[in-house]
């Protein structure tokens, strides 16, 4: 990357877009093979929101991909015209990054093509596929790529960013199983990143986020996933909850790699018949065929800790993985915040059995991902993606309806977050920081040596950052992003 910052000999021809007095707009829409929606079109008010419905802005306009040579001229328009760019795969990212007020959106969410290779067991998938789109193609031939919880959300932020879910003890984040990307950078090139091709960009989109570049297509490495996953929640009272961390700290000490868990504090959904009185839920998958060894991992669980309930039944892959779908329906009003911790000491266990009784209300919740495996034995500086060494992942988020619980609930969101400062390992993921983490976000995401590979490769491939609607890495010398936008 060092000896050819352009990464290309021959970028794209700049397009004469017209100047910003002018009448842009059928320019671009000639330029694309997609549609350009505007402000009072039909489909504006559908196109131009995202999932989380406290992000309501107004785009300039909304240019909706056909095939991935309509990214070129969408940028050099964006850049000629010095409009805000956003860039939308599946529009879930909480912080709202794919859509800008008075900016142009490109929306990619046409581009769902995913093409399984059962012999190599790759996945190749467009920019705009969900999570859903990949496990139905791939589930048919006995497979499953690893990728987040919820299969509405968009695989290109989740990847961008790192890709946590039910395999990543197993076979580690989405990043670590992305194999190639097909990019499109700021200038308008076209490149194919790689382990063999162009190495250092490759390495910075496995966890620098949506900074370098509209990848238009994934290829991933797939692994066998059973006919049905064995899978399920063990769930504690409150009056429990300090006895199940405790014995949740000490069964995850030694776990093998193919159980992956999550503990959920929330009031339990309805349908889940269990009160409205605020729950620990201990989720787990077993990557895996033995169903037996699944069963005497999680029994070493019931006897450290006997469940007030369980709710334990394999399933179908599909249906594990969109389990969690119902509790963040589209529109919900969306908070979150994160943090990385290494143990489950008395302190962390007070303050999270604490707030997880006073939280007696559906609206907000807070989970905590089991770490290691296959994800802790990828080395430090393999990927960009912040720490490795975490022993868990603590996710404070909330998913309400109504605006009037807006204060309320992010202050129970900002003051968790809060009460775990003390307590922090210090790891940052960018797909769990909501829109109000600072835009010169970097610095309370990667390390000092790490930031400075990252704004390096942004300073080759986007020195203007164009690609700056995100948790921001600024070019290498640049005081940084003064504006979301």
């Amino acid at each position: 990357m060092t000896e050819n910052p352009t990464l290309s000999d021959s970028a794209s021809a700049a397009v004469p877009w017209p100047q910003p007095e002018d009448s842009l707009y059928p320019a671009l829409a000639d330029a694309v093979s997609g549609t350009v929606v505007l402000p009072g079109d039909a489909g504006y008010e559908d196109q131009r929101l995202v999932w989380n419905g406290m992000i309501d802005v107004l785009p300039a306009a909304v240019v909706r991909a056909a095939s991935p040579d309509d990214v070129a001229p969408v940028l050099a328009f964006a850049q000629a015209t010095g409009l805000p760019l956003a860039v939308r795969g599946g529009g879930h990212n909480v912080a709202g990054n794919g859509t800008v007020d008075g900016g142009l959106v490109l929306d990619l969410g046409g581009l769902r093509t995913v093409e399984v290779d059962p012999i190599d067991r790759t996945v190749t998938v467009g920019g705009g596929a969900t999570i859903a789109d990949i496990d139905t193609a791939t589930v048919p031939f006995g497979m499953a790529v690893p990728l987040g919880v919820v299969s509405k959300t968009g695989v290109a932020g989740l990847t961008l960013g790192g890709g946590v879910g039910w395999m990543t003890r197993a076979h580690g984040l989405s990043v670590d199983n992305l194999i190639g990307a097909d990019v499109v950078l700021a200038d308008g090139t076209a490149v194919h990143a790689s382990a063999q091709e162009e190495p250092e960009l490759f390495w910075g989109l496995r966890g620098g986020g949506g900074n370098f570049g509209v990848v238009t297509s994934f290829t991933f490495r797939a692994w066998p996933v059973p006919e049905t996953v064995y899978s399920g929640n063990l769930v504690y009272g409150a009056d429990r909850f300090p006895e199940a961390l405790r014995a949740f700290e000490a069964w995850t000490g030694d776990l093998p790699d193919e159980l992956t868990s999550i503990a959920s504090f929330l009031v339990p959904p309805p349908d889940w018949d269990m009160g409205d009185d605020p729950v620990l839920a201990v989720g787990f998958a077993w990557a895996g065929e033995d169903h037996q060894a699944a069963d005497d991992a999680v029994r070493r669980l019931r006897t450290l800790a006997p469940p007030d309930a369980e709710m334990v039944d394999p399933v179908p892959w599909t249906d594990w993985q969109s389990s969690l779908d119902p509790l963040f329906p589209d529109g919900s009003r969306a908070y979150w915040k994160n943090t990385s911790f290494d143990a489950l000491d008395g302190d962390v266990i007070e303050v999270l059995t604490r707030r997880g009784r006073e939280q007696a209300w559906r609206g907000t919740g807070f989970d905590i991902h089991h770490m290691g495996g296959a994800f802790a034995r990828v080395p430090e500086d393999a990927t960009s993606f912040p720490v490795r060494g975490a022993g868990y992942w603590l996710n404070v988020y909330g998913f309400w309806n109504d605006q009037s619980d807006d204060a309320h609930h992010t202050a129970f969101v900002r003051g968790l977050a809060a009460d775990m400062e003390p307590h922090s390992g210090g790891g940052q993921y960018v797909n769990f920081m909501g829109a109000e983490d600072p835009v010169q976000a970097a610095p309370s995401v990667y390390s000092g040596e790490k930031l400075a590979r990252l704004a390096a490769l942004k300073q080759a491939v986007d020195p203007g950052n164009l690609f700056r609607r995100n948790h921001n890495i600024a070019p290498a010398g640049s005081p940084g992003t003064a504006q979301r936008q």
